[in-house]
């Protein structure tokens, strides 16, 4: 394994694994059993970094969420797993009722939610401070000052050490963090948001914003990102849910423009010239890029996270890399 240094502040900053682990379905989709074997092996396999939220996942059994952060808090027990891993997980997305329907209809990030939703999340993961906190989505209800001395409260507090922030336009982010400067607040030091090999379009209206899609990773966030290298990047769905392996499983909506097939052809080249899956290839081309990114897989199977860790030894030459990069 690999590993790299999120934050800033030696006192709260953390050693993680450059492969995440996301435990989105852990506790609903995908069985106990099997969590609990996959949360196993990627700990065996030297995986120090497992993100989940309150919400997840509310919409397979129509709950409010918390499925996920509560198989997490069993597993840390019956394991004896302490601060060798760094959970992250985040608050903002929760519905305010049961529900299996995506809707505005959210907490969103008051001081109260913070606080409140923050201490629960505590109680299921069964810790006394959470290690990376996100705020999950944007709430444009809610003063953005509000919002951000309310995380900046909890590090304070010590029952927060990082605050991360995922699903917003990039203008917000830098926002948020320039308040915070200005305050001598701690701010948001990780980043979360889609991002894979193939180009997702973002132009499209989405269901929080008529502008487009906040989540997804663009050259303006990453120009942002080469200016601010103390910021890590953690991409989630960097496999499209399994659609780079599977010739039966359409590409997620948003790739269907001019661009796609000619970054498929040059994966699929690229992968045979290594002998490693295409999925592997993208995960290293993540990982060993200019500007890192730690992606954050998920897995339903130990199988595929085995997958996904030879990723961690795959170094792709020079030339492969400007070939993966001139596609399309």
């Amino acid at each position: 394994m690999k590993y790299r240094t999120i934050g800033t502040d030696p006192r709260t900053s953390r050693t993680v694994s450059v492969l995440s682990l996301g435990a989105m379905r852990f506790g609903t989709d995908t069985d106990e059993a099997t969590s609990f074997a996959i949360l196993d092996r990627y700990v065996e396999a030297g995986g120090s970094f497992v993100d989940t939220s309150n919400n997840y996942s509310f919409w397979v059994h129509g709950t409010q969420g918390g499925e996920s952060e509560a198989l997490l808090g069993r597993w840390r027990r019956s394991r004896g797993i302490t601060d060798q891993v760094t959970i992250a997980t985040k608050l903002g997305a929760r519905p305010l009722e049961p529900t299996s329907t995506f809707s505005l209809n959210v907490e969103g990030l008051s001081a109260k939610v913070i606080r409140e939703q923050s201490e629960r999340s505590r109680e299921r993961l069964g810790v006394e401070k959470l290690d990376l906190l996100y705020a999950h989505i944007e709430d444009n209800a809610v003063p953005l000052e509000e919002t951000v001395e309310g995380f900046a409260t909890l590090v304070g507090e010590g029952t927060v050490d990082l605050l991360g922030v995922s699903n917003h336009w990039s203008w917000r982010v830098e926002r948020a963090r320039g308040l915070a400067a200005r305050a001598g607040l701690p701010g948001y030091e990780v980043l979360q948001y889609h991002h894979s090999y193939l180009r997702h379009r973002t132009d499209r209206p989405s269901l929080r914003s008529a502008d487009g899609t906040q989540g997804v990773v663009t050259g303006e966030l990453l120009s942002y990102l080469r200016t601010e290298p103390q910021l890590a990047l953690v991409a989630y769905s960097p496999l499209l849910s399994g659609a780079y392996a599977r010739a039966d499983r359409p590409l997620p909506p948003g790739f269907d423009h001019g661009g796609t097939p000619g970054r498929l052809a040059a994966l699929r080249e690229i992968a045979i010239e290594t002998g490693a899956t295409p999925n592997q290839v993208v995960l290293s081309w993540l990982i060993g890029g200019d500007l890192p990114v730690i992606p954050l897989v998920g897995a339903s199977s130990v199988a595929q996270l085995d997958e996904s860790l030879a990723a961690v030894d795959l170094d792709l030459t020079t030339d492969q890399r400007a070939r993966l990069e001139a596609a399309g």
